[in-house]
Protein backbone atom coordinates (compact mmCIF):
# COMPACT_ATOMS: atom_id res chain seq x y z
CA UNK A 1 0.00 0.00 0.00
CA UNK A 2 1.29 3.24 -0.85
CA UNK A 3 2.62 6.01 1.47
CA UNK A 4 -0.73 8.17 0.19
CA UNK A 5 -2.90 6.11 1.25
CA UNK A 6 -1.93 5.24 4.38
CA UNK A 7 -1.81 9.13 4.88
CA UNK A 8 -5.51 9.81 3.55
CA UNK A 9 -6.82 10.36 6.77
CA UNK A 10 -4.29 12.85 8.32
CA UNK A 11 -5.05 14.64 5.30
CA UNK A 12 -8.87 15.09 6.31
CA UNK A 13 -7.61 16.29 9.99
CA UNK A 14 -4.92 18.88 8.66
CA UNK A 15 -7.55 20.05 5.79
CA UNK A 16 -10.32 20.47 9.01
CA UNK A 17 -13.40 18.06 6.82
CA UNK A 18 -14.41 14.42 6.42
CA UNK A 19 -12.99 15.03 2.82
CA UNK A 20 -14.31 11.32 1.60
CA UNK A 21 -17.26 11.38 3.99
CA UNK A 22 -16.55 7.88 5.62
CA UNK A 23 -17.72 7.35 8.87
CA UNK A 24 -14.31 5.60 9.85
CA UNK A 25 -12.51 8.84 9.28
CA UNK A 26 -10.59 9.42 12.47
CA UNK A 27 -11.78 13.35 11.79
CA UNK A 28 -15.05 12.33 13.20
CA UNK A 29 -13.89 11.92 16.15
CA UNK A 30 -11.16 14.01 16.39
CA UNK A 31 -11.83 17.34 14.46
CA UNK A 32 -8.45 19.12 15.36
CA UNK A 33 -5.21 19.13 13.16
CA UNK A 34 -2.74 16.47 13.64
CA UNK A 35 0.12 17.07 16.28
CA UNK A 36 1.19 17.64 19.47
CA UNK A 37 -0.27 21.40 19.16
CA UNK A 38 -3.48 20.32 17.35
CA UNK A 39 -6.14 21.21 20.10
CA UNK A 40 -5.44 24.61 19.90
CA UNK A 41 -7.77 24.27 16.77
CA UNK A 42 -7.90 25.13 13.31
CA UNK A 43 -6.11 29.10 12.48
CA UNK A 44 -8.14 31.38 10.38
CA UNK A 45 -7.00 31.84 7.04
CA UNK A 46 -6.11 34.20 4.69
CA UNK A 47 -7.52 35.17 1.54
CA UNK A 48 -4.38 33.60 0.08
CA UNK A 49 -4.88 30.41 2.27
CA UNK A 50 -8.45 30.09 1.60
CA UNK A 51 -7.59 29.74 -2.18
CA UNK A 52 -4.53 26.98 -1.35
CA UNK A 53 -7.25 24.99 1.15
CA UNK A 54 -9.48 24.90 -1.74
CA UNK A 55 -6.44 23.52 -4.44
CA UNK A 56 -5.41 21.03 -1.76
CA UNK A 57 -8.71 19.63 -0.98
CA UNK A 58 -9.10 18.71 -4.59
CA UNK A 59 -5.78 17.40 -5.38
CA UNK A 60 -5.86 15.46 -1.90
CA UNK A 61 -9.98 13.97 -2.92
CA UNK A 62 -9.12 12.73 -6.00
CA UNK A 63 -6.00 10.71 -4.66
CA UNK A 64 -3.34 13.12 -3.46
CA UNK A 65 -1.82 14.42 -7.27
CA UNK A 66 0.80 15.32 -7.50
CA UNK A 67 1.84 19.50 -7.84
CA UNK A 68 3.32 19.31 -11.22
CA UNK A 69 0.38 17.21 -12.87
CA UNK A 70 -2.78 18.88 -11.09
CA UNK A 71 -1.18 22.34 -12.19
CA UNK A 72 -1.19 20.64 -15.61
CA UNK A 73 -4.57 19.54 -15.50
CA UNK A 74 -5.47 23.49 -14.57
CA UNK A 75 -3.69 24.74 -17.42
CA UNK A 76 -5.34 22.57 -20.06
CA UNK A 77 -8.70 23.05 -17.87
CA UNK A 78 -7.84 27.14 -18.91
CA UNK A 79 -7.03 26.30 -22.79
CA UNK A 80 -10.45 24.55 -23.16
CA UNK A 81 -13.50 26.71 -24.33
CA UNK A 82 -16.36 27.14 -22.10
CA UNK A 83 -15.97 28.31 -17.70
CA UNK A 84 -12.51 27.26 -16.34
CA UNK A 85 -13.91 25.73 -13.19
CA UNK A 86 -15.75 23.97 -15.16
CA UNK A 87 -13.80 22.17 -16.91
CA UNK A 88 -11.69 21.36 -14.12
CA UNK A 89 -13.93 19.36 -12.30
CA UNK A 90 -14.60 17.54 -15.92
CA UNK A 91 -11.00 16.47 -16.81
CA UNK A 92 -10.60 15.08 -12.72
CA UNK A 93 -13.56 12.78 -13.17
CA UNK A 94 -12.55 12.13 -16.29
CA UNK A 95 -9.64 10.14 -14.81
CA UNK A 96 -9.76 6.52 -14.85
CA UNK A 97 -8.64 6.06 -10.78
CA UNK A 98 -11.86 8.51 -10.06
CA UNK A 99 -14.08 6.90 -12.31
CA UNK A 100 -13.61 3.43 -10.56
CA UNK A 101 -13.99 4.82 -7.27
CA UNK A 102 -17.10 7.00 -8.59
CA UNK A 103 -18.58 3.61 -9.80
CA UNK A 104 -18.18 2.24 -6.91
CA UNK A 105 -15.90 -0.56 -8.32
CA UNK A 106 -13.21 0.66 -5.39
CA UNK A 107 -13.42 1.58 -1.66
CA UNK A 108 -11.20 4.79 -2.34
CA UNK A 109 -9.83 6.30 -4.80
CA UNK A 110 -6.21 4.85 -3.59
CA UNK A 111 -7.46 1.04 -4.45
CA UNK A 112 -9.06 2.19 -7.36
CA UNK A 113 -5.19 3.73 -8.10
CA UNK A 114 -3.92 0.02 -7.25
CA UNK A 115 -6.97 -1.87 -9.23
CA UNK A 116 -5.33 0.26 -12.06
CA UNK A 117 -1.66 -0.40 -11.82
CA UNK A 118 -2.10 -4.23 -10.94
CA UNK A 119 -3.81 -4.36 -14.37
CA UNK A 120 -7.30 -5.68 -13.12
CA UNK A 121 -9.36 -3.04 -15.25
CA UNK A 122 -9.92 -2.72 -19.06
CA UNK A 123 -11.45 -0.35 -20.83
CA UNK A 124 -13.02 -0.80 -24.00
CA UNK A 125 -11.84 -4.01 -24.08
CA UNK A 126 -8.02 -3.26 -23.10
CA UNK A 127 -6.25 -3.16 -20.16
CA UNK A 128 -4.88 -0.02 -18.80
CA UNK A 129 -2.43 0.32 -16.08
CA UNK A 130 -2.02 4.03 -15.98
CA UNK A 131 -4.65 5.99 -13.35
CA UNK A 132 -4.46 8.90 -14.77
CA UNK A 133 -6.03 7.72 -17.98
CA UNK A 134 -8.55 10.11 -19.60
CA UNK A 135 -11.87 8.69 -20.29
CA UNK A 136 -14.31 9.96 -22.58
CA UNK A 137 -17.97 9.82 -23.31
CA UNK A 138 -19.01 6.49 -24.17
CA UNK A 139 -16.25 4.43 -23.00
CA UNK A 140 -16.75 1.15 -20.94
CA UNK A 141 -14.57 0.24 -17.89
CA UNK A 142 -14.75 -3.35 -16.49
CA UNK A 143 -13.23 -5.76 -14.34
CA UNK A 144 -11.26 -8.40 -15.25
CA UNK A 145 -12.16 -11.95 -14.70
CA UNK A 146 -9.69 -12.86 -11.71
CA UNK A 147 -10.25 -9.60 -10.31
CA UNK A 148 -14.18 -9.84 -10.06
CA UNK A 149 -13.19 -12.29 -6.94
CA UNK A 150 -11.79 -10.08 -4.89
CA UNK A 151 -13.38 -9.03 -2.02
CA UNK A 152 -12.62 -5.67 -2.27
CA UNK A 153 -14.11 -5.00 -5.34
CA UNK A 154 -17.72 -6.73 -4.68
CA UNK A 155 -17.62 -5.34 -1.35
CA UNK A 156 -17.41 -1.89 -2.81
CA UNK A 157 -19.77 -2.84 -5.39
CA UNK A 158 -23.01 -3.93 -2.67
CA UNK A 159 -21.22 -1.22 -0.42
CA UNK A 160 -24.89 1.57 0.39
CA UNK A 161 -22.30 4.11 1.57
CA UNK A 162 -21.88 5.67 -1.64
CA UNK A 163 -24.40 6.35 -4.62
CA UNK A 164 -23.52 6.21 -8.03
CA UNK A 165 -24.04 9.59 -10.28
CA UNK A 166 -26.00 10.00 -12.82
CA UNK A 167 -23.20 10.61 -15.67
CA UNK A 168 -22.17 6.74 -15.29
CA UNK A 169 -24.34 3.77 -16.26
CA UNK A 170 -23.40 0.44 -13.63
CA UNK A 171 -23.57 -2.77 -14.65
CA UNK A 172 -23.20 -4.58 -11.61
CA UNK A 173 -23.28 -7.61 -12.46
CA UNK A 174 -21.09 -7.72 -15.48
CA UNK A 175 -18.59 -5.88 -13.73
CA UNK A 176 -18.50 -2.84 -15.59
CA UNK A 177 -19.93 0.75 -15.67
CA UNK A 178 -20.40 3.66 -19.23
CA UNK A 179 -18.95 6.80 -19.03
CA UNK A 180 -22.07 8.02 -20.11
CA UNK A 181 -21.11 12.09 -20.07
CA UNK A 182 -18.58 14.64 -18.47
CA UNK A 183 -20.35 15.85 -15.94
CA UNK A 184 -20.90 19.41 -14.50
CA UNK A 185 -19.66 20.66 -10.87
CA UNK A 186 -23.78 20.22 -9.42
CA UNK A 187 -23.63 16.64 -10.53
CA UNK A 188 -20.40 15.56 -8.69
CA UNK A 189 -21.41 14.13 -4.79
CA UNK A 190 -18.80 15.55 -2.95
CA UNK A 191 -19.11 15.03 0.56
CA UNK A 192 -17.77 18.28 1.67
CA UNK A 193 -18.48 21.63 -0.29
CA UNK A 194 -15.58 21.92 -2.89
CA UNK A 195 -14.62 25.53 -5.05
CA UNK A 196 -12.59 25.36 -7.90
CA UNK A 197 -13.11 28.78 -8.70
CA UNK A 198 -10.93 29.09 -5.63
CA UNK A 199 -8.66 26.86 -7.14
CA UNK A 200 -8.91 28.93 -10.70
CA UNK A 201 -8.07 32.27 -8.46
CA UNK A 202 -5.07 30.46 -6.92
CA UNK A 203 -3.36 29.69 -10.26
CA UNK A 204 -4.48 33.12 -11.80
CA UNK A 205 -2.75 34.91 -9.11
CA UNK A 206 0.60 32.64 -9.96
Amino acid sequence: MSKRSNRKFGSSRRLGVNLWGMAKDPFVKRNFPPGAHGTAGYKKLTDYGIQLQAKQKLKKYYGNIVEVQFRNIYREAARRKGDTGENLIALLESRLDAFIYRAKIAPTVFSARQLVNHKHILVNGKIINIPSYRLKPGDVVEVTEKARQMDLIKGSILSNERSVPEYIAVDQDGFQATYVQMPEFKQVPYPILMNPYLVVGFYSRQ
